[in-house]
Protein backbone atom coordinates (compact mmCIF):
# COMPACT_ATOMS: atom_id res chain seq x y z
CA UNK A 1 0.00 0.00 0.00
CA UNK A 2 1.35 3.62 -0.90
CA UNK A 3 2.01 5.66 2.27
CA UNK A 4 -0.47 8.03 3.31
CA UNK A 5 -0.55 11.36 2.37
CA UNK A 6 -1.58 12.58 6.00
CA UNK A 7 -2.66 15.39 7.55
CA UNK A 8 -1.49 19.28 6.00
CA UNK A 9 0.89 21.21 8.23
CA UNK A 10 -1.54 23.93 8.66
CA UNK A 11 -4.26 21.59 9.96
CA UNK A 12 -2.00 19.45 11.89
CA UNK A 13 -0.95 22.54 13.93
CA UNK A 14 -4.76 23.19 14.60
CA UNK A 15 -5.07 19.31 15.53
CA UNK A 16 -2.16 18.45 17.46
CA UNK A 17 -3.69 15.30 18.73
CA UNK A 18 -5.49 14.77 15.42
CA UNK A 19 -3.96 10.71 15.04
CA UNK A 20 -6.43 10.27 18.26
CA UNK A 21 -8.83 7.60 17.00
CA UNK A 22 -7.78 7.59 12.92
CA UNK A 23 -5.15 8.03 10.76
CA UNK A 24 -5.48 10.94 9.31
CA UNK A 25 -6.70 12.97 6.22
CA UNK A 26 -6.84 11.63 3.15
CA UNK A 27 -6.38 14.33 -0.01
CA UNK A 28 -8.30 12.17 -2.86
CA UNK A 29 -10.93 11.14 -0.41
CA UNK A 30 -12.14 13.39 1.36
CA UNK A 31 -11.32 11.31 4.25
CA UNK A 32 -12.92 7.69 2.95
CA UNK A 33 -10.01 5.61 2.16
CA UNK A 34 -10.98 1.69 1.87
CA UNK A 35 -7.67 0.42 2.65
CA UNK A 36 -7.50 2.03 6.38
CA UNK A 37 -9.55 0.11 9.27
CA UNK A 38 -9.67 1.00 12.92
CA UNK A 39 -7.43 -0.97 15.59
CA UNK A 40 -10.27 -3.41 16.12
CA UNK A 41 -9.57 -4.59 12.39
CA UNK A 42 -12.64 -3.24 10.52
CA UNK A 43 -14.59 -0.30 9.70
CA UNK A 44 -16.13 1.36 12.73
CA UNK A 45 -19.09 -0.51 14.48
CA UNK A 46 -22.76 0.67 16.13
CA UNK A 47 -22.02 2.98 19.32
CA UNK A 48 -18.36 4.16 20.78
CA UNK A 49 -15.35 2.27 19.51
CA UNK A 50 -12.92 4.09 21.72
CA UNK A 51 -10.11 6.49 21.10
CA UNK A 52 -12.65 9.20 21.63
CA UNK A 53 -14.61 8.29 18.67
CA UNK A 54 -18.50 7.67 19.17
CA UNK A 55 -21.01 6.73 16.53
CA UNK A 56 -24.10 9.07 16.24
CA UNK A 57 -26.43 9.99 13.78
CA UNK A 58 -25.98 12.06 10.54
CA UNK A 59 -28.95 14.21 11.22
CA UNK A 60 -27.65 15.27 14.78
CA UNK A 61 -24.68 17.13 12.75
CA UNK A 62 -25.38 20.51 11.04
CA UNK A 63 -22.70 22.37 8.80
CA UNK A 64 -20.52 25.08 10.26
CA UNK A 65 -22.00 28.72 9.12
CA UNK A 66 -17.99 29.50 8.84
CA UNK A 67 -17.87 26.78 6.75
CA UNK A 68 -16.12 28.56 3.70
CA UNK A 69 -17.21 25.55 0.83
CA UNK A 70 -20.64 26.94 -0.36
CA UNK A 71 -21.01 24.76 -3.78
CA UNK A 72 -20.87 21.01 -2.89
CA UNK A 73 -21.11 18.93 -6.85
CA UNK A 74 -23.90 16.44 -6.76
CA UNK A 75 -22.39 13.77 -9.02
CA UNK A 76 -19.28 13.47 -6.78
CA UNK A 77 -21.42 13.16 -3.52
CA UNK A 78 -22.98 10.42 -4.96
CA UNK A 79 -20.33 8.42 -6.18
CA UNK A 80 -18.99 9.54 -2.49
CA UNK A 81 -22.37 8.33 -1.21
CA UNK A 82 -21.87 4.67 -3.59
CA UNK A 83 -18.17 4.11 -1.84
CA UNK A 84 -19.49 5.29 1.82
CA UNK A 85 -22.15 2.39 1.30
CA UNK A 86 -20.10 -0.03 0.32
CA UNK A 87 -16.84 0.52 2.59
CA UNK A 88 -17.90 2.94 5.31
CA UNK A 89 -16.71 5.75 6.80
CA UNK A 90 -13.03 5.18 8.12
CA UNK A 91 -11.86 9.00 9.08
CA UNK A 92 -14.61 10.62 11.50
CA UNK A 93 -16.12 13.55 11.53
CA UNK A 94 -14.96 16.16 13.78
CA UNK A 95 -17.36 18.11 15.09
CA UNK A 96 -18.37 20.25 18.44
CA UNK A 97 -21.51 20.66 20.83
CA UNK A 98 -24.18 22.84 19.67
CA UNK A 99 -25.33 22.27 23.46
CA UNK A 100 -29.00 22.08 21.94
CA UNK A 101 -28.36 17.87 21.37
CA UNK A 102 -26.93 18.67 18.09
CA UNK A 103 -23.03 19.22 16.52
CA UNK A 104 -21.47 21.71 15.10
CA UNK A 105 -19.15 20.57 12.15
CA UNK A 106 -15.84 21.34 12.31
CA UNK A 107 -14.30 19.13 9.20
CA UNK A 108 -16.10 16.24 7.38
CA UNK A 109 -19.50 18.52 6.26
CA UNK A 110 -18.98 16.36 3.01
CA UNK A 111 -18.46 13.00 4.48
CA UNK A 112 -21.55 13.79 6.40
CA UNK A 113 -23.88 14.49 3.78
CA UNK A 114 -22.54 11.51 1.54
CA UNK A 115 -23.35 9.54 4.81
CA UNK A 116 -27.32 10.85 4.24
CA UNK A 117 -27.15 10.05 1.04
CA UNK A 118 -26.23 6.54 1.63
CA UNK A 119 -28.83 5.85 4.68
CA UNK A 120 -26.66 5.25 6.72
CA UNK A 121 -28.42 5.99 10.67
CA UNK A 122 -24.71 6.16 12.16
CA UNK A 123 -21.35 7.93 11.70
CA UNK A 124 -18.03 7.90 13.39
CA UNK A 125 -17.32 11.00 15.03
CA UNK A 126 -15.04 13.00 17.27
CA UNK A 127 -16.29 15.58 19.62
CA UNK A 128 -14.05 18.28 21.09
CA UNK A 129 -14.25 21.87 21.87
CA UNK A 130 -13.16 24.51 19.72
CA UNK A 131 -13.80 28.66 19.95
CA UNK A 132 -15.49 29.71 17.02
CA UNK A 133 -12.26 31.13 15.54
CA UNK A 134 -10.76 27.63 15.90
CA UNK A 135 -13.50 26.15 14.23
CA UNK A 136 -13.23 28.44 11.21
CA UNK A 137 -9.53 28.16 10.78
CA UNK A 138 -9.50 24.42 10.82
CA UNK A 139 -12.73 24.29 7.96
CA UNK A 140 -10.58 26.72 5.81
CA UNK A 141 -7.56 25.23 5.95
CA UNK A 142 -9.55 21.81 5.53
CA UNK A 143 -11.01 22.93 2.17
CA UNK A 144 -7.82 24.90 1.37
CA UNK A 145 -5.74 21.65 1.54
CA UNK A 146 -7.68 19.41 -0.48
CA UNK A 147 -8.48 22.21 -3.07
CA UNK A 148 -12.13 22.14 -2.83
CA UNK A 149 -12.52 25.58 -2.95
CA UNK A 150 -13.61 27.70 -5.61
CA UNK A 151 -11.29 30.43 -6.21
CA UNK A 152 -14.17 33.00 -4.72
CA UNK A 153 -14.95 30.77 -1.79
CA UNK A 154 -11.32 30.82 -0.84
CA UNK A 155 -10.79 34.31 -1.45
CA UNK A 156 -13.96 34.49 0.81
CA UNK A 157 -12.43 32.41 3.41
CA UNK A 158 -9.33 34.46 3.84
CA UNK A 159 -10.95 37.90 4.49
CA UNK A 160 -13.41 36.40 6.36
CA UNK A 161 -10.88 35.12 8.56
CA UNK A 162 -9.18 38.16 8.52
CA UNK A 163 -12.07 40.05 9.52
CA UNK A 164 -13.34 37.53 12.13
CA UNK A 165 -9.82 37.09 14.11
CA UNK A 166 -8.66 40.13 13.20
CA UNK A 167 -5.49 38.62 11.15
CA UNK A 168 -3.31 40.22 8.71
CA UNK A 169 -2.33 38.43 5.50
CA UNK A 170 0.61 37.60 6.94
CA UNK A 171 -0.86 35.88 10.25
CA UNK A 172 -3.68 34.11 7.91
CA UNK A 173 -0.13 33.19 4.91
CA UNK A 174 0.79 31.46 8.03
CA UNK A 175 -2.01 29.57 9.27
CA UNK A 176 -2.91 28.31 6.07
CA UNK A 177 0.35 27.37 4.97
CA UNK A 178 0.57 29.70 1.84
CA UNK A 179 2.66 32.38 0.83
CA UNK A 180 1.92 35.84 1.45
CA UNK A 181 1.35 36.49 -2.15
CA UNK A 182 -1.16 33.92 -2.75
CA UNK A 183 -3.46 35.12 -0.24
CA UNK A 184 -3.40 38.45 -1.49
CA UNK A 185 -3.95 37.46 -4.87
CA UNK A 186 -6.86 35.60 -3.76
CA UNK A 187 -8.35 38.12 -2.16
CA UNK A 188 -7.60 41.12 -4.87
CA UNK A 189 -10.81 38.68 -6.87
CA UNK A 190 -13.03 40.27 -4.52
CA UNK A 191 -12.51 43.25 -6.11
CA UNK A 192 -14.10 41.99 -9.20
CA UNK A 193 -17.72 42.95 -10.25
CA UNK A 194 -20.45 40.56 -8.95
CA UNK A 195 -21.16 39.35 -12.84
CA UNK A 196 -17.06 38.60 -13.24
CA UNK A 197 -17.13 36.53 -9.55
CA UNK A 198 -20.21 34.60 -10.88
CA UNK A 199 -18.85 33.78 -13.97
CA UNK A 200 -15.59 32.63 -12.31
CA UNK A 201 -17.28 30.60 -9.87
CA UNK A 202 -19.02 28.92 -12.54
CA UNK A 203 -16.08 27.89 -14.67
CA UNK A 204 -16.81 30.25 -17.79
CA UNK A 205 -13.71 32.16 -17.05
CA UNK A 206 -10.83 31.06 -15.66
CA UNK A 207 -8.51 32.26 -12.72
CA UNK A 208 -6.32 33.48 -15.28
CA UNK A 209 -9.04 35.42 -17.14
CA UNK A 210 -9.46 36.95 -13.69
CA UNK A 211 -5.58 37.62 -13.38
CA UNK A 212 -6.20 39.60 -16.69
CA UNK A 213 -9.44 41.31 -15.57
CA UNK A 214 -7.91 42.71 -12.46
CA UNK A 215 -4.47 43.79 -14.46
CA UNK A 216 -7.38 46.31 -16.50
CA UNK A 217 -6.90 49.63 -14.23
CA UNK A 218 -10.03 51.08 -16.14
CA UNK A 219 -13.57 49.55 -14.57
CA UNK A 220 -15.66 50.26 -17.75
CA UNK A 221 -12.23 48.76 -20.20
CA UNK A 222 -12.16 46.04 -17.56
CA UNK A 223 -16.09 45.12 -18.15
CA UNK A 224 -15.39 45.17 -21.72
CA UNK A 225 -12.90 42.96 -22.11
CA UNK A 226 -15.16 40.92 -19.75
CA UNK A 227 -17.97 40.82 -22.16
CA UNK A 228 -15.21 39.96 -24.82
CA UNK A 229 -13.94 36.95 -22.89
CA UNK A 230 -17.60 35.67 -22.85
CA UNK A 231 -18.32 36.34 -26.45
CA UNK A 232 -15.49 35.70 -28.36
CA UNK A 233 -13.59 33.05 -25.91
CA UNK A 234 -10.78 34.37 -25.40
CA UNK A 235 -7.89 32.26 -24.18
CA UNK A 236 -5.75 33.85 -20.96
CA UNK A 237 -3.27 34.63 -23.16
CA UNK A 238 -5.20 36.82 -25.47
CA UNK A 239 -6.83 38.27 -22.47
CA UNK A 240 -3.23 39.20 -21.18
CA UNK A 241 -3.05 41.12 -24.39
CA UNK A 242 -5.95 42.97 -24.39
CA UNK A 243 -5.51 43.46 -20.90
CA UNK A 244 -2.05 44.91 -22.12
CA UNK A 245 -3.29 47.14 -24.48
CA UNK A 246 -5.88 48.31 -22.48
CA UNK A 247 -3.54 50.14 -19.97
CA UNK A 248 -1.51 51.18 -22.61
CA UNK A 249 -1.40 55.27 -22.46
CA UNK A 250 -2.76 57.16 -25.74
CA UNK A 251 -0.36 58.63 -28.53
CA UNK A 252 0.87 61.90 -27.08
CA UNK A 253 0.57 61.24 -23.63
CA UNK A 254 3.24 62.81 -21.31
CA UNK A 255 6.74 61.29 -20.70
CA UNK A 256 6.31 60.21 -17.07
CA UNK A 257 3.28 57.94 -18.98
CA UNK A 258 5.94 56.17 -21.70
CA UNK A 259 6.36 56.73 -24.99
CA UNK A 260 2.93 55.36 -27.36
CA UNK A 261 3.28 51.93 -29.28
CA UNK A 262 3.83 53.48 -32.62
CA UNK A 263 7.01 55.60 -31.18
CA UNK A 264 9.31 53.80 -29.61
CA UNK A 265 10.57 49.87 -30.92
CA UNK A 266 7.66 47.18 -30.31
CA UNK A 267 10.22 45.14 -28.45
CA UNK A 268 9.89 47.59 -25.61
CA UNK A 269 5.87 47.16 -25.44
CA UNK A 270 6.69 43.52 -25.51
CA UNK A 271 8.45 43.61 -21.93
CA UNK A 272 6.49 46.14 -20.96
CA UNK A 273 3.29 43.73 -21.07
CA UNK A 274 5.71 40.56 -19.58
CA UNK A 275 5.47 42.84 -16.43
CA UNK A 276 1.94 44.06 -16.57
CA UNK A 277 1.30 40.30 -16.88
CA UNK A 278 3.63 39.53 -14.17
CA UNK A 279 2.80 41.87 -11.77
CA UNK A 280 -0.95 42.24 -12.12
CA UNK A 281 -0.95 45.73 -12.26
CA UNK A 282 -0.49 48.66 -14.70
CA UNK A 283 3.55 48.90 -15.53
CA UNK A 284 4.62 52.02 -17.70
CA UNK A 285 8.81 51.64 -19.40
CA UNK A 286 9.37 55.12 -19.60
CA UNK A 287 12.81 55.28 -22.08
CA UNK A 288 14.78 53.19 -24.63
CA UNK A 289 17.15 50.48 -25.23
CA UNK A 290 20.11 52.71 -23.51
CA UNK A 291 18.32 54.73 -20.44
CA UNK A 292 14.80 54.55 -18.80
CA UNK A 293 12.24 54.18 -15.38
CA UNK A 294 10.14 51.69 -14.99
CA UNK A 295 6.77 52.94 -13.32
CA UNK A 296 4.85 50.42 -11.35
CA UNK A 297 1.12 51.38 -10.07
CA UNK A 298 -0.05 49.87 -6.53
CA UNK A 299 -3.41 50.85 -4.99
CA UNK A 300 -3.27 49.94 -1.54
CA UNK A 301 -0.78 48.85 1.55
CA UNK A 302 -1.89 45.42 0.29
CA UNK A 303 -1.54 45.84 -3.06
CA UNK A 304 2.49 47.21 -2.39
CA UNK A 305 3.20 44.59 -0.06
CA UNK A 306 1.60 41.74 -2.96
CA UNK A 307 4.22 44.02 -5.01
CA UNK A 308 7.27 43.57 -2.76
CA UNK A 309 6.77 40.03 -2.36
CA UNK A 310 6.75 39.12 -6.49
CA UNK A 311 9.53 41.43 -6.95
CA UNK A 312 11.71 40.16 -3.84
CA UNK A 313 10.62 36.31 -4.88
CA UNK A 314 8.99 35.47 -1.33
Amino acid sequence: MAPKKGLGRGLEALLPDADSGFDGITDDSDGLDTGKKNREGAAFPAGKTGDGVVMISPEKLTPNPGQPRKNFNEDELRELADSIAEHGIIQPIIATDAGDGTYTIVAGERRTRAARLAGLSEVPAIIRAYTNQKQLEISLIENIQRTDLNPIEEAAAYKNLMDYSNLSQDEVAQRVGKNRSTVANSLRLLKLSADIQKSLVQGAVSPGHARALLAVIDKKEREKLFQEILAQGLSVRDAEKRAAALNKPPAGAAATEGKSASARDPELDAMQEKFIEKLGTKVVIDGDYTKGRILIDYYSMEDLGRLYDILSGK
